[in-house]
């Protein structure tokens, strides 16, 4: 009947027959166009050899299994010298060999395992009447993932979290392209190093300012010019500027500083701290005062920009509360303080076997997180040896038409911020900052410069601002100087080339949500095979 034509799988394949099967899909019977061509010496050939039959699944029709039962003739070669002695017809235009489903079948399987991933895939192919499984869907599309074409010379490099804090992965982008080159399962430099081995041809690698990647770079590509991001050496300047006036007090009442390792760096982190409970001890007291002249919690809040529950919280209290800590458990080294305390009144004082004696006690902790308790304990003795400094508390610096303290965060996004860029609001608090700290109007004379050598792309300044920075004896501004200093290369090589490590991160946006998308359950290959580019035609 006419209506066949519109069975068949391709222009090559005559539809026979059309047939209900028992199971009630569609069964087309076809033959190939006698076509015998030895694919070894293109002698056409008449002298058939046999039959066999492939069963290919193809597109469903209205939501029933279709099945093509194909004939493929298999031919002699007549010439004496051909090797080849029998061959079959070519079906590469409708499928692959040894396939068991047709190319264009194939095709719409690897577009939804792209689109989608492996059991998304599969339920919605089940929906649409093709029967494919979600290893079938991860086989074509790991078949259908390809890399680029052209070697990459230029190449950003990045780290992203398999579980956050926990494992990470590394993530090769060509720049020049904007396309994955490759996904790593771990950040180790030894995992690093042989790839960039392995590619030879990079002439530029783009990465953050993790020494992990410095390494690797110059132990695998020494011919390569390292870029350190742009981005981060910006942010690495607000961040000390940040710590610089947390010394100010917080009016938010937490922390930024971490513990230092050095004596300097732990000085600073004792002011922070001083500074910290100053600045408590003087909102409590600024809202019982407010209290006392009959104000409700609501206009209490508007005065001071705290919340109304929590200022009708501490007006419960007639001291400033204590911050609530969390129970005690065998992971946390201050689950065994009393036993740690007596042991190191005895004199074992190394961390290694204070570690193996808690350990022997149930201790689930890592011996990183024992050596954070030990080093506050050595500090003290030091401290208690040492002859007593007296650590000035700075006054917190508050915006002069509202009264508010003007936060550390606040203070270093300012810091960097151009004076044309600035409303007339933060142009305030400029103002403030620079006549209350000192500290503020030497960071922001040294940020505008800094702005001023990353958009001119001339590196030249660079020494002289380094130096004048460590001159400035402000101990969070010398040591971001002197990091500075360490990767001088990488850093001037950002500021006079244009490339930069964005599309990196961009590209780990999209990992981040295909990961999400797959509820965490997308492993190594399966993130390769979604990342990189996508092949349409096989």
């Amino acid at each position: 009947m006419s209506s066949k034509k519109h069975w068949s799988p391709g222009s090559d394949v005559a539809v026979q027959s059309v047939e209900r099967s028992e199971s009630g899909g569609w069964i087309v019977s076809g033959v190939l166009a006698p076509n015998g061509i030895c694919p070894d010496c293109g002698l056409h050939s008449r002298r058939r050899h046999g039959w066999r039959r492939r069963w290919l699944q193809d597109y469903p029709a209205h939501g029933d299994a279709v099945t093509v039962d194909l004939a493929v003739c298999r031919w002699r070669c007549l010439a004496p010298a051909c090797p080849r002695r029998t061959f079959s017809d070519q079906i590469s235009s409708i499928a692959r060999p040894f396939a068991r489903r047709t190319s264009r079948v194939g095709e719409i399987v690897g577009h939804l395992g792209h689109a989608t991933g492996g059991r998304p895939a599969e339920r919605l192919l089940h929906r649409l009447g093709l029967g494919v499984s979600d290893d079938t869907v991860l086989r074509q599309l790991k078949r259908c993932a390809q890399g680029t074409t052209e070697a990459p010379t230029i190449i950003g490099i990045d780290d992203w979290s398999w579980r956050k804090s926990q494992t990470y992965g590394t993530i090769i982008v060509d720049l020049e392209r904007r396309v994955v080159i490759d996904i790593l399962e771990d950040r180790d430099v030894v995992t690093c190093t042989n790839w960039l081995k392995r590619h030879p041809e990079v002439e530029v690698i783009s990465r953050d300012r993790c020494g992990l990647y410095a390494k690797a770079a110059r132990q695998g590509a020494p011919q390569a010019k390292q870029v350190a991001d742009r981005f981060h050496i910006v942010h690495n300047l607000r961040q000390a500027n940040e710590e610089q006036m947390n010394l100010h007090g917080r009016a938010t009442g937490r922390a930024l500083l971490s513990d230092a390792d050095n004596i300097t760096a732990a000085g600073s982190l004792l002011k922070s701290r001083l500074a910290h409970r100053t600045s408590r001890e003087e909102i409590f007291t600024t809202i019982h005062a407010l209290r006392n002249q009959g104000l409700s919690c609501s206009e209490i809040g508007r005065r001071t920009g705290f919340p109304r529950r929590s200022i009708a919280k501490w007006l419960q209290f007639e001291t400033p509360p204590d911050r609530r800590r969390a129970a005690l458990k065998p992971s946390s080294p201050w689950y065994f303080e009393e036993f740690l305390s007596q042991s190191w009144k005895e004199g074992i004082r190394t961390g290694s076997a204070l570690f193996s004696l808690i350990q022997e006690r149930g201790y689930e902790g890592s011996q990183s997180h024992l050596q954070r308790l030990l080093a506050g304990w050595r500090r003290a003795e030091q401290q208690a040896s040492d002859p007593k400094v007296e650590h000035k508390i700075l006054e917190p610096v508050r915006d002069p038409e509202t009264g508010h303290a003007i936060s550390p965060v606040i203070a270093a996004a300012l810091c960097i911020k151009p004076r044309g860029k600035l409303t007339s609001d933060q142009a305030r608090k400029v103002d403030a900052l620079k006549t209350r700290s000192p500290a503020f109007v030497s960071m922001r004379s040294l940020a505008m410069r800094f702005n001023g050598i990353m958009r001119g792309r001339d590196a030249g300044p660079l020494p002289a601002w380094i130096d004048d920075a460590i001159e400035t004896e402000l101990v969070p501004i010398v040591r971001f100087a002197r990091t500075l200093n360490r990767d001088f290369d990488a850093v001037k090589n950002a500021i006079e080339m244009p490339w930069s490590n964005g599309q990196a991160e961009g590209q780990i946006n999209r990992l981040k949500t295909l990961k999400r998308a797959m509820y965490g359950r997308a492993g190594p290959e399966l993130l390769r095979a979604r990342m990189l580019p996508f092949d349409h035609t096989k």
